[in-house]
């Protein structure tokens, strides 16, 4: 009887992680206007995963939207690419979690297409709390694009399902090479209850 029961469990347990995580939508509120993002759980899980302790624990509260790329802006560099970043509260920053490990949109399957969100980062395995937005699409930003020299890519987790017309009045705001002055705040972000 117990030998079944452990059957059952363990093919109920291989079942359940077959079951593609349900997308979460967040809401991310600024004094330009709100943007909705969903969250791809099913396809870059650890990436999710971090950012939505991020917004659960309100570190993006009070945080800021403090980059802008766009061509008038990154002149020298040879690959161009148009997004904003933004950023956890900086004084927060001791409860910031661990960084986490690259997931490659060769291994997910998720591309950077116009409004994609994706984590920023250094080197691979080093993102934290910093995300950023396309603008357009971004192929460049994916594995084995060459706007990072380590050819990596970057770790896209979601998509903006709401408020496009938000993320590309940040990208025109007032800006010192890439840095918007001022930053625009992040009021509030939270996940959105209720079915997609």
């Amino acid at each position: 009887m117990a030998s079944r029961l452990l059957v059952c469990a363990a093919l109920l347990s291989a079942a359940v992680a077959q079951i593609p995580a349900a997308p979460v939508r967040v809401i991310v509120q600024t004094g330009r206007g709100d943007i909705e993002i969903e969250i791809d759980a099913a396809h870059a899980p650890v990436t999710a995963a971090n950012f939505l302790q991020y917004v659960d624990r309100a570190l993006y509260d009070g945080g800021r939207f403090h980059r802008t790329v766009r061509p008038d802006n990154q002149r020298d560099k040879p690959v161009k690419i148009a997004v904003i970043q933004g950023a956890a509260r900086a004084d927060r920053a001791k409860e910031f979690l661990p960084p986490i490990a690259l997931e490659r949109t060769s291994a997910t399957g998720l591309r950077h297409t116009d409004g994609a969100v994706s984590m920023a980062r250094g080197g691979p395995d080093t993102a934290t709390d910093e995300f950023f937005i396309c603008v357009g699409d971004q192929p460049e930003l994916d594995f084995g694009g060459k706007r990072n020299p380590d050819g990596q890519g970057f770790a896209v987790f979601g998509r903006v399902i709401r408020g496009m017309d938000v993320v590309r009045s940040i990208q025109g705001a007032p800006a010192s090479g890439e840095t918007l002055t001022p930053a625009i705040t992040i009021t509030r972000m939270r996940r959105v209850a209720g079915p997609i």
